[in-house]
């Protein structure tokens, strides 16, 4: 993430550039790195607990047989990928601004900058684009940027375990969002028009990712030209109509406000689960 860089500046953020840097990177204290965080461990429970707050509260709600409007269901699928994100990066510290410069070993030389060779940061602005979706890019060189970009991860494994790792994680999680939608599946919409757009743009949401996924595992066969072609068009105008289903999901978030179930303004009973309350 680029917490770490030599003492010319640049990020020691390759898995090559690892022995010549460990024996600096191992002297500094778990302490010294917790400081940098703006942010301590009750700041973060707070936030983790505002979303499973709203989460409980969706699923009470459901429990009870009160419907969930459309907005409310939105905003669990964000409240949800929320709380696991902050869980997961719990220990992470939070607005670091300074980098800890480390030196290289004695013995050891930065294996890219070996025999002087300097690389030019040629990452264009499409690789930018796909490399801050995918976590991954080719271009990247370390020695000749003093920043590593936007969602950099380090390369574990061979090319193509890391390539199925990203695939796995980034869409399975936008799989797991795109579902979360489809629990309005039976809500009240004003209109039947709406109704149907809800729920062909949440399916669209779902499975476009595990669609992409299959097939950037499985690849396709060069000989198969066909199967190729119908790939590469769902590869370019997926994420158009991906865009397009996002917005009109935003969209009808908002519109089917003006029209509720009464229902919908019925809080939860509480007492049914917690006595005396």
């Amino acid at each position: 993430m680029g917490g770490f860089v030599s003492e010319e500046g640049h990020p020691v953020s390759k898995m090559k550039q690892l022995p010549a840097y460990i024996s600096a990177i191992k002297k500094i204290k778990t302490a010294d790195i917790e400081d940098k965080s703006k942010g301590d461990t009750l700041s973060k429970g707070v936030a983790i607990a505002q979303g499973l707050w709203f989460v409980t509260q969706c699923f009470a709600r459901v429990s009870q047989h009160l419907p969930l409007t459309e907005l409310e269901v939105a905003t669990l699928a964000f409240a949800v990928l929320s709380v696991v994100i902050r869980l997961l990066w719990l220990h992470k510290p939070l607005d670091v601004q300074q980098p800890i410069v480390v030196a290289r070993s004695e013995v050891d030389i930065d294996p890219l900058q070996e025999g002087g060779i300097t690389l030019s940061n040629s990452v264009t602005l499409i690789d930018k684009v796909f490399g801050g979706i995918f976590g991954s890019y080719q271009d990247y060189s370390p020695i000749s940027s003093t920043s590593v970009p936007s969602f950099y991860s380090v390369e574990i494994g061979t090319e193509d375990i890391h390539a199925v790792m990203n695939f796995a994680g980034i869409f399975g999680v936008g799989s797991i969002f795109g579902s979360i939608h489809c629990a309005a599946w039976n809500a009240f919409f004003p209109s039947m028009a709406e109704m149907w757009i809800w729920r062909i743009s949440s399916v669209f949401i779902a499975a476009y990712p595990v669609l992409i996924t299959l097939g950037a595992i499985s690849g396709v066969a060069p000989d198969n030209n066909i199967a190729e072609a119908v790939l590469t068009s769902f590869v370019v105008a997926g994420p158009v109509v991906y865009i397009l289903c996002r917005l009109l999901l935003i969209i009808l978030s908002f519109t089917t406000l003006r029209s509720l179930p009464p229902s919908a303004f019925v809080d939860v009973n509480w007492s049914n689960y917690i006595p005396h309350l």
